[in-house]
């Protein structure tokens, strides 16, 4: 009996054993029917569109060098101004004064000097009044240029702070911003520095205006590249003759970087690993399916840039049924494109 027992269980070993052996060659002889494309490099256009915000080219706030009262403002937010244009008056006492003091110094030195002349007088007599009266032509100046103010620039007052008699207490009284010429500062892949260059010309577009597009150009290509983005700045310049374009406004930059040379796939068939934002696609390897991961670049209509080093002209790349593939599963090619 004890025989017969050791027996059964051997050959129900030996049929597990079986059993298992059948289902691991099913497995590897499973076949999955498939469609493929070549791939082939061909030329094109490399342009990228990159997002950023509109700036005033320069922006200028109206801050005198002197405490007191605001006597009068002469332009209101929204008012076009020109360089060399009245914009702040303040209190005048002092400029006032300092007129009179050197009226005053003039006629001493005239003073001085005829007695100088007569030797009734020393030269460190002379040259301290000399001194002395320049010393108040420089502060006149200063007084002049802060209690006038004037417009350094031709532009917008985007901002006022103060009324009329108010005290200024440093707070800017206007804000000026130049607006018929605007910039934004682009961030740019770190991999496109030796293509970008000063005086590049581009292309601005906004969603505001949808049928329109905007001539700019590359004034400056900042040097140094930010370590956490790997991107680098530059600043595009637009000109704005008509104001369509505002400060802050949201824009997309595109930039022509010439001709090259790629390979591009559907882009339906580069999938996406789940949970991570890995892409891959599958290859013809001998008649089995190769896993391959790829970095996609420019999209091209309904196609993508793909680069791998597996990634060649002639490869055969599995454009059907590829959802259904794991890596190294025997294929059965029913079309070639």
């Amino acid at each position: 009996m004890k025989k017969i027992f050791l027996m059964t269980a051997a050959a129900l070993v030996l049929f597990g054993c079986g059993k298992k052996q059948a289902e691991t060659t099913e497995q590897e002889e499973r076949v999955e029917p498939v469609e493929v494309t070549k791939l082939y490099a061909h030329d094109v256009e490399r342009v990228i569109t990159l997002s950023s915000n509109l700036m005033a080219y320069e922006t200028v706030s109206i801050s005198p060098s002197l405490t007191g009262k605001i006597e009068h403002i002469y332009a209101e937010i929204g008012d076009h101004v020109r360089k060399g244009d009245s914009l702040v008056r303040m209190d005048q006492q002092q400029y006032q004064t300092t007129k009179l003091t050197i009226a005053n110094l003039r006629v001493e030195k005239a003073r001085i000097d005829s007695l100088f002349a007569y030797g009734s007088a020393t030269q460190q007599q002379k040259d301290q009044m000399d001194l002395q009266l320049e010393q108040t032509k420089v502060n006149l100046k200063f007084l002049t240029t802060n209690t006038f103010n004037l417009a350094p620039i031709t532009g917008v007052v985007t901002a006022k702070n103060y009324e009329d008699g108010e005290l200024y207490s440093g707070q800017p009284i206007l804000v000026l911003a130049e607006v018929d010429r605007l910039k934004t500062l682009v961030a740019i892949p770190e991999s496109y520095l030796p293509r970008i260059r000063k005086g590049m010309k581009l292309t601005l577009t906004s969603d505001v205006y949808p049928e329109s597009s905007f001539p700019a150009v590359v004034e400056v290509v900042y040097p140094t590249i930010d370590a956490a983005t790997h991107t680098f700045q530059a600043k595009v310049v637009v000109n704005n003759p008509q104001g369509l374009l505002k400060p802050g406004m949201y824009v997309k930059t595109a930039i022509g970087l010439g001709t090259d040379r790629v390979i591009t796939a559907p882009y339906s068939t580069v999938l996406k690993l789940i949970g991570a934002n890995d892409r891959y696609v599958f290859i013809n390897n001998n008649g089995r399916a190769q896993r391959v991961s790829v970095e996609m670049g420019q999209r091209f209509g309904d196609d993508v840039e793909i680069t791998a080093p597996e990634i060649k002209e002639g490869v055969e790349l599995i454009t059907q049924g590829e959802s259904r593939l794991i890596d190294s599963v025997k294929i059965d090619i029913k079309a070639t494109h």
